[in-house]
């Protein structure tokens, strides 16, 4: 019996520790101006809509009083602090990053609807010379275009030019500083993307993957870069599943690798942007019902039933993790053959799952007219 309650503790963290590789922690500090869209562009981050349960509270007025963590609804390793708007009665700038508590986040987002002031220049300032990083980013494009379009009739690429332009100007005192224009109603437009990108390569090769899994899908290339983690990782998680089998209990190999494949694997499902909300959200957006696509993925059903044990294509998946289990009990060498039959077979589940994930993932946003290829 000790024996049994050993293996199943082991078992236990192999799992925990497969988990660990997609939950690496990132905190993301959202400061700026009362009124530029700090809570809009939380909720961007999230893939949530200001009206989604959860959403962080948008206003006209100042909403956020004091630093707010919003935990992103699918990966509660990955948060998103709202503070407060800088310089406001109640958050003086030359006290604000001890009050915001400074060394709790990877990095700052310094965010604004119109010019940046003396008090965003003065905090990059601060936080250049405690080592960390800052992005500047122009909010609520999408509003400043329609504007100018109408009243001047200038097109779309001179506004965002002359935008651009102008926060390069009003940011000189920080030297080569960079602004991300973006609109937080459409991730597919103007910089989101560009952000995103920058913020991985500066980020440490383990936050990067943090970052990437959390970012909604703003495009076929995000989407692709996201496939290609989740590519890499199918050999770590493989690994997790042939370190339980090597002990020597009936049942550990095939209940471990069927839970591990479905951690594994739901996480593509949302990264990927399956999921019922994101999917509904876009069939909105594009006026297509996008549902019936998904319909079509065995592995997309199945985890929406939690029930990925349960598909024919994984017979002879669940028949290697039987063997497995058989021969962990032979001492030596059964454990070896074990350990090997079980990461292959582990492997063979999550790649396949992960490619008709991928493809299903593929054909909605060309059904949505986002992908031409």
């Amino acid at each position: 019996m000790a024996t049994q309650d050993c293996a199943v503790s082991k078992a236990a963290n192999e799992k925990e520790t497969s988990g660990q590789l997609l939950n690496v922690s990132l905190d993301i500090a959202v400061t700026g101006k009362t009124g530029s869209g700090k809570s809009s562009f939380v909720n961007l981050i999230r893939d949530l809509s200001d009206n989604d349960n959860g959403a962080a509270p948008t206003g006209v007025t100042e909403t956020t009083t004091e630093r707010t963590m919003y935990v992103h609804p699918t990966l509660p390793n990955v948060k998103i602090w709202d503070l407060p708007g800088i310089g406001t009665p109640n958050f003086k700038a030359n006290k604000y990053l001890k009050s915001v508590k400074f060394k709790t986040y990877d990095f700052f987002i310094i965010l604004n609807s119109e010019r940046f002031t003396e008090n965003d220049i003065m905090l990059a300032k601060e936080i250049r010379k405690q080592k960390k990083c800052f992005y500047f980013v122009r909010s609520k494009i999408d509003i400043d275009i329609d504007s100018e379009v109408r009243r001047k009739g200038l097109n779309e690429q001179d506004v965002l030019d002359k935008i651009r332009k102008y926060c390069v100007i009003n940011l000189n005192k920080l030297g080569n500083a960079k602004v991300f224009l973006i609109s937080s109603v459409d991730s597919g437009k103007y910089d989101f993307e560009k952000l995103q990108n920058t913020l991985a390569d500066d980020l440490p090769v383990h936050k990067r993957a943090a970052l990437l899994l959390a970012w909604p899908v703003c495009s076929a290339a995000t989407l692709e870069k996201k496939i290609k983690l989740f590519e890499e990782l199918t050999w770590a998680a493989s690994l997790a599943s042939a370190g339980i089998t090597v002990t020597p209990v009936p049942g550990t190999s095939v209940a471990c690798d069927a839970a591990i494949a479905l951690l594994f694997l739901s996480r593509c499902y949302y990264a990927f942007g399956l999921d019922d909300k994101s999917l509904k959200r876009l069939s909105e957006k594009v006026n297509i019902p996008l549902l019936e696509y998904r319909a079509e993925s065995k592995f997309a059903n199945a985890i929406q039933k939690k029930e990925l044990s349960t598909l024919h294509v994984g017979a002879s998946v669940v028949a290697m993790s039987t063997v497995a289990d058989l021969l962990s009990l032979l001492p030596g060498v059964g454990s070896v053959c074990a350990a090997g039959l079980s990461f292959a077979s582990t492997q063979c589940l999550l790649r396949e799952g992960l490619k008709e994930l991928a493809n299903t993932a593929r054909v909605i946003r060309k059904a949505a007219g986002l992908d031409t290829i």
